[in-house]
């Protein structure tokens, strides 16, 4: 339950330094915290019977359906958050097909990144990095706004580069617990409202199908998974990888935790390089 320690520590940054919220940084801050008692149920559940399993699949997937359907809502009413930049391309509106995308992304993320968290430090850093750049690319955009004149989303979009920034403050502030050797663990309180975070300063941004580029590692995690089960049950028991998700192949393979962390970090760096290089052409 380490996650418990940033994501308080987080909300209370944002309390003392922020002035004047906007209601997309509250909303952002209200995901993050719902889906934050989501992982600290599963999580709670564990410690108290003592078994493995916390919350069974279907809990977890009804209460994060429940608030990822909340926030495609909000999203789809909000004309701030109503479009979505497509990397290389430009803006576009997608009316309300924003909905079931928003839907997806929600529950892709959130699991990304708990799938993630299986090494020691691996979704601390990761998720470091990706809001490194993601504050990076709002910072831009927010000064682009300003100087069109469009003051309200270009503040809008200053407090969730704003949020980036605590939540960025926040992990480095952890990684020291949480690095290789790890004496305190994330839990899904922690990977469940950080892939929450992730998606909400993405998704509240219009920068929704940058996840997948600037999180490829999330990406990766997810997929790893999804081809292990289905060759698995198509093969009759043959696996692609000698574990999945990808990082524990890895890990198999020989590859310490460190040098799996720190692959997964500039990776990460490398796709906000590339998408770094897409904004400034």
């Amino acid at each position: 339950m380490g996650g418990i320690a940033f994501l308080l520590s987080m909300t209370l940054a944002l309390c003392l330094c922020q002035k004047d919220w906007q209601q997309t940084t509250l909303t952002a801050v209200f995901v993050v915290l719902a889906f934050g008692v989501v992982g600290f149920l599963d999580d709670f559940i564990k410690l108290k019977y003592k078994r493995n399993e916390g919350l069974k699949a279907y809990q977890k997937i009804i209460f994060q359906l429940a608030i990822a359907v909340g926030v495609a809502l909000y999203v789809y009413l909000n004309p701030i958050t109503n479009q979505i930049k497509i990397p290389f391309f430009g803006n576009f509106d997608v009316n309300w097909w924003v909905i079931p995308l928003v839907i997806f992304v929600f529950l892709a993320t959130t699991n990304g990144v708990n799938l993630t968290d299986g090494l020691d430090g691996l979704a601390t850093t990761t998720t470091f990095v990706y809001l490194v750049g993601m504050a990076v690319l709002l910072g831009v955009e927010s000064n682009k706004l300003q100087n069109f004149g469009e003051t309200l989303s270009a503040t809008a979009t200053s407090q969730l580069c704003s949020l980036c920034c605590v939540g960025a403050g926040s992990l480095l502030a952890f990684l020291p617990f949480n690095a290789f050797p790890a004496k305190v663990f994330m839990g899904d309180v922690g990977s469940l409202g950080l892939g929450a975070l992730v998606a909400c300063v993405s998704t509240f941004s219009g920068y929704t199908l940058y996840i997948p580029i600037l999180g490829i590692m999330y990406v990766v995690s997810c997929l790893s998974v999804i081809l292990q089960v289905a060759y698995f049950k198509v093969t009759n028991g043959k696996r692609i990888f000698l574990m999945a998700p990808f990082h524990h192949h890895l890990q198999h393979k020989g590859w310490s935790e460190t040098r799996i962390a720190t692959v997964y970090c500039l990776v990460t760096i490398f796709m906000f390089l590339v998408l770094l290089w897409e904004v400034f052409i």
